[in-house]
């Protein structure tokens, strides 16, 4: 097989165009995966619609580009400096790639390099472009490449279409690592019913935590959090009254950890409402980008010793660590439920995630 079909965008703003394009070969240090699913994402159509406008220091590989983030599937090809993966193996492809050559990706930091980049969305500095040009392929093609230090294998409990949803999994599974959260400690994760929240919740109850606060707007899907775990997971609507004030009643000191999901839609006073909750020594976590400022008042916050921490996504290390807990049953994805797609409806796809999304469906391309 010489040519594949790939998802490409031709113009910002524009529909992706379903086009025929080599098959890429891997390099030395490389692999070849044929793609079986890749995740839909929600913040696509904004990244390929407005990014160059709002967010112009996050560059888009040069058009017409292939996009796709959360690849998984078959290896199909190894490149020859690779040894610790043959083909017929399932593998995820952590899209995050940096420079490789900083002191930070020497340290195996690549999140914390200058020029990290996600393939197939986008990157986060000027060394970008040059990683778009070595990795031009992504998701939403038949095949991809990708390093070979970027792949977490499968385990066979695992289907591949849950392995498209490894990207929201991995950001909020690194956010509880940085957050030091301890077995038997109290989280309160902001918006736990989107797409990362709902990932948080099952993530934070496998790190053994006394309660997971969860809070949303909407009750029935709330109710659903609940059911995981009746005696661990404490539901709580915003809406007339603020949120600090309902947990406080619950947990008269505070949440250890503040996990907020919030995205940019999302007005930040929700957050600062939420960070009133946390606990003297407490760290908050932010994950989802909620549309800012956030307003910190420097003397209480050193005086209550908190801590206000960014985090970007995840290592393939992290990956592994998840892939484990999912072997051992630690971790159970079978509440997600799946929403395929064809290559050829990706356009249908982006379009049904805009009204249609929430943290329990799974929108993925399959192929």
């Amino acid at each position: 097989m010489t040519m594949m079909k790939a998802a490409r965008l031709h113009e910002i703003g524009g529909k992706f165009s379903i086009d025929e394009v080599p098959v890429p070969k891997p390099g030395k240090h490389d692999v070849l995966v044929r793609v079986e699913a890749c995740g839909v994402i929600p913040n696509l159509r904004n990244v390929v619609t407005h990014f160059p406008t709002w967010y112009p220091f996050l560059p888009l590989p040069a058009l017409p580009a292939i996009f796709g983030l959360d690849a998984a599937g078959t290896i199909a090809a190894v490149g020859d400096g690779v040894s610790s993966f043959k083909p017929g193996e399932r593998v995820y492809v952590n899209p995050g790639v940096g420079c490789g050559e900083c002191r930070h990706c020497k340290q195996g930091e690549p999140t914390r390099c200058d020029a990290y980049t996600f393939m197939g969305y986008f990157g986060f500095g000027p060394g970008s472009q040059a990683i778009f040009e070595k990795y031009p392929y992504a998701g939403y093609a038949e095949y991809t490449t990708a390093p070979a230090a970027n792949l977490v294998r499968l385990p066979a409990a695992m289907k591949t279409e849950q392995a498209a949803r490894f990207g929201y999994l991995g950001t909020a599974y690194s956010a509880i690592r940085k957050s030091g959260l301890r077995p038997g400690q109290d989280i309160l994760i902001l918006g736990a019913t989107g797409t990362l929240g709902v990932g948080a919740t099952l993530l934070a109850l496998a790190f053994g935590a006394s309660r997971v606060v969860v809070v949303a707007r909407d009750p029935a899907a709330l109710d659903r959090l609940v059911k995981l775990d009746p005696q661990r997971v404490v539901p709580l609507c915003w809406g007339a009254r603020s949120i600090h004030e309902q947990v406080r009643e619950r947990i008269p000191d505070g949440v250890d950890v503040m996990l907020d999901t919030l995205g940019a839609k999302a007005p930040a006073e929700l957050s600062v409402d939420a960070m009133q909750a946390v606990v003297r020594g407490g760290r908050i976590v932010q994950i989802g980008g909620v549309a800012g400022p956030i307003p910190i008042d420097p003397h209480p916050f050193m005086c209550a010793q908190l801590q206000y921490i960014g985090s970007l996504w995840f290592t393939p290390a992290e990956g592994d660590e998840m892939a484990s807990m999912i072997a051992a049953g630690t971790v159970d994805l079978g509440l997600l439920e799946s929403r395929p797609y064809a290559l050829d409806q990706i356009n249908e796809a982006l379009e049904d995630i805009q009204t249609q999304a929430n943290g329990f469906t799974n929108f993925h391309i399959k192929h």
